[in-house]
């Protein structure tokens, strides 16, 4: 699906760009210093926009230092209070977050776009199934078969229908359940009514094992659906971890490529190496890495260069030794408590090579 360009920012979403991904902050939005710390990390990481919470004029006030300090889109996200949002676009927010379900009146409604527009900053118009507006005027023609998702689309359509009727157009839209099926449902009957750009993911999905088991369903369904133009992986877990699992996502479905794909192999009677605790070094230590790699972590010889033979450097276990290998081939035969560490310094070979 095609949708329209909305700019947020020094970037464009929409509109055939790529999907970019998103993170949200953790810390007290007030604490400029913690804040922005957080956010450069997150910026390393290659998170692309970032959004804080702000629940107080304070916060609202702190996005101007914390803008000055940082290098991606700020998003401000905001609650209940409509005198939040304008106090967020007047300290330099380059979009807001609002549900317009519980924003208030529609005089209310009417000063936050109004404020957006003068500023020229997009809106993310926030529908989710738990603060979810029943009994919308507005009547579906197309149905989804589950009533909570096309609930939810109704909803969305009434606030478009009134941000498009107030001349305002820089929408980005977004229709977030922690259920997934209620998820892919509601943007999948969105499509059908809207090129509004997509801001995609599962809320609420929980920790850092069941929320990317949760999100790399979700939003692997909606991807290959061709919906989704920017997404937030939304774990219980630090934000750097939400930006890991997004570009892994992206990177299984051939949308974007950042960063390492490890290859593992399961354990099993042959293994002649601890490759649980080997898999999860190299993954550590490979975090970071934003070059586009492949790398294998092997349990013994008859799994390891042959079958992994694919990949840009890889270890695998043998009898007595470690092996290190580059597509396939042998390179180092070393010993297995020197594995590790004979493994990095190739590695950083590798990458200099690629710099």
């Amino acid at each position: 699906m095609t949708t329209r360009k909305v700019r947020i920012g020094s970037m464009e979403i929409g509109g055939g760009n790529p999907v970019a991904v998103q993170s949200m902050c953790s810390t007290k939005t007030k604490d400029v210093k913690k804040t922005v710390a957080q956010i450069r990390r997150l910026q390393e990481a290659g998170c692309e926009i970032i959004r804080c919470g702000i629940p107080d004029m304070e916060s609202a006030a702190a996005l101007s230092k914390i803008k000055k300090d940082i290098k991606i889109p700020l998003v401000a996200d905001i609650h209940y209070d409509y005198k939040l949002a304008l106090a967020a676009i007047e300290h330099g927010a380059d979009k807001i977050r609002i549900n317009p379900g519980n924003i208030g009146s529609v005089e209310k409604l009417e000063a936050v776009i109004k404020a957006a527009k003068k500023a020229g900053i997009a809106i993310r118009v926030g529908v989710n199934s738990g603060s979810l507006k029943e009994n919308a005027a507005f009547k579906l023609t197309h149905r989804s078969g589950n009533g909570r998702a096309d609930r939810m689309v109704a909803s969305l359509m009434e606030s478009l229908g009134f941000f498009e009727k107030n001349g305002f157009r820089d929408i980005v839209i977004s229709l977030k359940s922690s259920d997934i099926i209620t998820t892919i449902d509601a943007y999948k009957l969105a499509a059908k009514y809207t090129d509004c750009p997509m801001h995609i993911g599962i809320t609420e999905a929980g920790t850092e094992l069941g929320g990317i088991i949760k999100s790399s369903i979700g939003l692997g369904v909606l991807l290959y659906s061709g919906l989704g133009d920017t997404l937030r992986v939304s774990l219980t877990a630090e934000p750097e971890k939400e930006v890991y699992a997004a570009y892994r996502i992206l990177g299984a479905l051939n949308l974007r490529r950042r960063g390492v794909e490890i290859i593992s192999c399961p354990t099993c009677a042959r293994t002649e190496i601890d490759v649980i605790k080997l898999a999860h070094r190299v993954e550590e230590m490979t975090m970071n890495v934003d070059k586009s790699l492949k790398i294998a972590v092997m349990g013994c010889s008859v799994n390891g260069p042959g079958e992994a033979r694919e990949a840009d450097i890889g270890v695998a276990g043998g009898r007595g030794i470690g092996l290190i290998f580059k597509k396939g081939i042998i390179i180092k035969r070393v010993p297995k408590n020197d594995l590790l560490k004979v493994f990095g310094s190739e590695l950083n070979k590798l990458l200099k090579s690629r710099d």
